[in-house]
């Protein structure tokens, strides 16, 4: 990898992303971060050993990829500072959850080439998943280099724009869901008794090992549920409980408040 990468703003999603990268492409000497916060800005320096430009339109004039990684609240602000510094030879991944496509342009220009991306935390253990969305002056090589940096911290799908609200739903925002299921389990193995360390390290692998079933195996979810419910057993019995209880209506209604919540958000 030998562009060289930018981050304005460098969070918990950012720095996730930053991470990835750099254990992917052990690239730290092109990688250019700018953080308003100065302490966090020397952190990240002493952290991974990047460059750290003094202003948002210096990094993005020694980069070739900037990822604006900042609330959407101050995303149009970060727009103004690096307009005059943005012209065809740089491309713009967006990670702002709301910020449109057509937004960015309005900001950056009709010329400028953009791609509104959703990625999602477990890119700190590279095992994240992103969305790509590209707008039309991006070309495709450009997407494809894009692309291998995205998969620097993870699997990345490139999809149409307008199926941001559902990536956002089944993607950007369930690590929390997953998170809760996991917690929820362990709970429960320790409301019998079960270390809590041990508790959570057999849901965490319990939860990992399934979803690489589903992704290796290429069978339907349902058929391998059905594989480990054995009649009369303890797993059909669990099921049934969690039918009662609403379980996956559950599941679906809070990820339709989630996507309900992203088109409120989008502008």
């Amino acid at each position: 990898m030998n562009k060289k990468i930018g981050f304005i703003g460098c969070g918990n999603m950012g720095e996730a992303m930053l991470k990835g990268i750099i254990d992917s492409f052990n690239n730290a000497d092109s990688i250019y971060v700018f953080e308003k916060n100065k302490e966090r800005q020397k952190e990240l320096k002493k952290k991974y050993g990047v460059n750290i430009p003094s202003t948002p339109a210096e990094l993005v004039s020694s980069s070739d990829m900037i990822l604006v990684a900042v609330k959407p609240n101050i995303f149009s602000l970060v727009m103004e500072e690096i307009k005059f510094v943005v012209d065809d030879s740089k491309v713009i991944i967006s990670i702002a959850a709301g910020v449109t496509i057509t937004a960015i342009e309005k900001g950056l220009g009709d010329n400028a080439k953009i791609i509104r991306t959703m990625p999602n935390t477990p890119a700190f253990v590279g095992l994240g998943m992103t969305s790509m969305s590209p707008n039309k002056n991006v070309t495709p090589e450009e997407v494809s280099i894009a692309k291998k940096v995205l998969e620097g911290f993870g699997e990345v799908e490139e999809i149409s724009e307008t199926l941001i609200h559902s990536v956002i739903g089944v993607s950007g925002s369930a690590p929390a869901y997953v998170f809760m299921f996991i917690e929820a389990m362990a709970d429960a193995a320790v409301l019998e008794g079960m270390p809590r360390d041990k508790a959570y390290k057999f849901a965490s692998q319990a939860v990992m090992g399934s979803a690489k079933m589903v992704l290796e195996t290429g069978k339907h979810p349902g058929v391998l549920k059905d594989m480990v419910c054995s009649p009369g057993g303890t797993t059909i019995a669990a099921v049934a409980e969690l039918e009662k209880t609403g379980f996956r209506s559950s599941i679906i209604s809070g990820m339709v408040k989630c996507m309900e919540k992203s088109k409120e958000m989008s502008k």
